[in-house]
């Protein structure tokens, strides 16, 4: 007999060795048909699976998370099968599940959009037919013959352990090495869709195998799938390359790769977000500071940078003396705080920096002001004591909740541990990491743990913004550290009269200006609040006769500093509103002869109103108020 345990303590019994589907079954057909795999002893395995012996088991379900990372694993396999059956001379390497799909790389002759069609349908009859997702257990031997024309596949099993388990994974007459676990069967998969093609190279190696990178998308539930293809729509509308250019922001150019220009209206953006930064940081008691761009090897080697993060630098030789360009700002930072001597009543200690810092990334993975070489952080370290910790991670949660707020942005929090490659000690980490879960069961939110993923010198909160489009963004981070305060030998006097080691927070809200300024232009669809719009008014004189007027109004405006500009072009005044309805600008002032005659203003604003008659004194107190607010309500007058 078989005793069987479920998440709300209740057991049953089982006569028979059951399987994972039998154990589903007996709650209801209904339930088994929704369940995707298992989890024993916090290990995911298939429904079809034996269970040879009392255990504690729950189920992931299509509702999960989990869930639709098997199914789109699963899809993978589908789409790599459909692949073959197609092009028989294709070479399979490695089909990973990323944050938005799948995607499999694959050794074949290009191929384009144009063949999806093809691919697709071969995919459909796969899923049609239903077919079982069968693992099997293998010996090094038979894996090498199994794969033995795939070049790829022999060198992913030649790399395995010898005392290591070799799984395979068949459906249908397609088998693939493949831990595992996958869905039931094919027919699951009821939504998908071929995304985009791009090349490759085999290990991310440039001087190896360059494959084709087929991308997919997988759902549950069709409507899903139309859902997300909509959004994907929405999101090509509110390309902030595309806006970027069309609003006069920013562009890119050959000459400068990775590190975008930004135009006089995007200067005026990015003003606003420093500014609005500085207001919030200065009220939450962070004092700001600037450190050089270069500095020489012995600080990268002795902060553990030149060790751990060499192949994203940039170096030059100045002197002799070997210098690289900062990738980070945290080793500047270290240098400032030991410029003086600090007593425990001195702590905290809040630095902010809008740092500028270069790191290499290969040219294929550039992606206009999402990845890019030159950004600017919005950086702070913060030294404290001990007894600190607590209060200062809740301090940075709780600055960002009301930054992030501001934009109307939502976040959610991921907890990230100790990496393979790290500094420090056992014992170092094991209090940082604790020091931030008190923290967040202190802050009262919902959080997620990514084991393995923080920075190499410590543990990590992750803030992670949700956009317009219900897009996640990874942007703020709260880092802490133990380990470069030991390296640089920073101290304070504590009570007692000894020196002691401050503990050090890594943190950044924006986290890459460049990126959440195009994270925001795709947010707001270049629909700009009035605090951030480029242009906050547009004074539209109805004939040339009026354009002396209309710049002596400008002036008055400017002075009040709202950013305007008169339009004094020959084109109709139809067409003139329109084309700056067409630029999102906030406030279109129309000037006639009767606006003139009476000292007034006609104001059309984005959301439809048009206000006649105003005063100027009435309007500029309008619109200051709502700029000094920093109101997203799009209702100004």
């Amino acid at each position: 007999m078989i005793n069987i345990t479920f998440p709300d303590n209740s057991i049953k019994v089982f006569e028979n060795i059951p399987t994972g589907m039998d154990v589903a079954k007996s709650i209801s057909d209904g339930f088994a048909r929704n369940c995707v795999a298992m989890k024993i002893n916090e290990k995911l395995l298939d429904l079809n699976q034996t269970i040879k012996e009392d255990t504690c088991i729950s189920f992931i379900t299509a509702n999960d998370d989990e869930g639709l990372e098997i199914l789109r694993h699963s899809s993978a396999h589908v789409m790599a099968e459909a692949v073959l059956n197609i092009y028989s001379n294709a070479k399979l390497t490695i089909g990973p599940v990323v944050e938005d799909g799948f995607y499999y790389d694959i050794d074949m002759d290009p191929v384009s959009k144009d063949d999806f069609g093809a691919i697709e349908t071969e995919m459909k009859k796969i899923i049609k037919a239903k077919n079982t997702f069968e693992r099997k257990v293998v010996s090094r031997n038979k894996a090498l013959e199994i794969f033995k024309d795939n070049p790829f596949k022999l060198e992913l099993i030649n790399e395995l352990d010898e005392t290591q388990e070799i799984s395979l994974y068949q459906n249908g007459k397609f088998i693939d090495l493949c831990r595992g676990p996958h869905i039931p069967h094919t027919g699951m998969i009821k939504g998908f869709k071929l995304l985009k093609i791009s090349g490759a190279y085999w290990r991310a190696d440039q001087e190896r195998e360059q494959l084709q990178r087929l991308y997919g998308i997988s759902f549950f539930d069709k409507k899903k799938l139309n859902k997300y293809i909509n959004m994907i729509e929405e999101a090509k509308k509110r390309d902030h390359r595309k806006l970027g250019t069309k609003l006069d922001l920013y562009s890119f150019h050959d000459e400068a790769a990775g590190m975008p220009f930004f135009h006089a209206k995007g200067i005026e953006v990015w003003n606003a977000l420093l500014e609005y930064w500085r207001d919030e940081h200065k009220a939450a008691g962070y004092v700001e500071t600037k450190t050089p761009v270069m500095l020489n090897r012995k600080l990268w080697e002795q902060s553990g940078h030149w060790e751990n993060y060499r192949e994203n630098m940039y170096t030059s030789l100045i002197d002799d003396e070997e210098y690289a360009i900062k990738p980070m700002n945290c080793p500047g930072g270290m240098l400032l705080y030991k410029t003086k001597a600090y007593s425990y009543r001195d702590l905290p200690v809040r630095a902010g920096e809008i740092g500028l810092v270069h790191r290499h990334e290969l040219s294929g993975a550039l992606s206009g002001l999402f990845r890019v070489r030159a950004f600017h952080q919005d950086d702070a370290h913060i030294f404290m004591t001990p007894d600190q910790i607590g209060d200062e991670v809740l301090g940075v949660l709780k600055l960002s909740k009301t930054i992030y707020s501001r934009f109307g942005l939502d976040f959610h929090l991921e907890l990230s541990t100790r990496p393979k490659k790290s500094i420090g000690s056992d014992e170092q980490w094991e209090e940082a990491t604790n020091g931030l879960k008190a923290a967040l069961d202190k802050y009262g939110q919902e959080y997620f743990i990514n084991e393995g993923d923080g920075a190499f010198y410590g543990p990590k909160i992750d803030i992670h913004i949700k956009d317009a489009l219900g897009r996640t963004w990874q942007c703020g981070t709260v880092q802490l550290d133990m380990a470069l305060p030991e390296r640089f030998d920073l101290t304070y006097k504590g009570r007692d009269n000894d020196k002691h080691r401050p503990i050090m927070i890594h943190r950044v809200i924006y986290g890459s200006l460049e990126r959440f300024f195009g994270i925001l232009v795709e947010h707001f669809a270049g629909r700009f609040p009035l605090w951030l719009a480029p242009v906050q008014a547009i004074l539209l004189p109805i004939n040339q006769d009026l354009s002396e007027y209309a710049e002596k109004i400008k002036s008055e405006l400017d002075a009040c500093k709202i950013r305007c500009e008169v339009d004094k072009r020959s084109e109709t005044l139809k067409k003139k509103i329109r084309d700056a309805q067409l630029n999102y600008i906030p406030m279109i002032i129309t000037i006639g002869d009767k606006e003139k005659q009476t000292g007034t203003l006609s104001v059309r604003t984005l959301d439809g109103k048009v206000r006649m008659g105003l005063s100027m004194d009435e309007f500029i107190s309008s619109v200051s108020h709502h700029v000094k607010e920093r109101i997203l309500d799009e209702k100004i007058l």
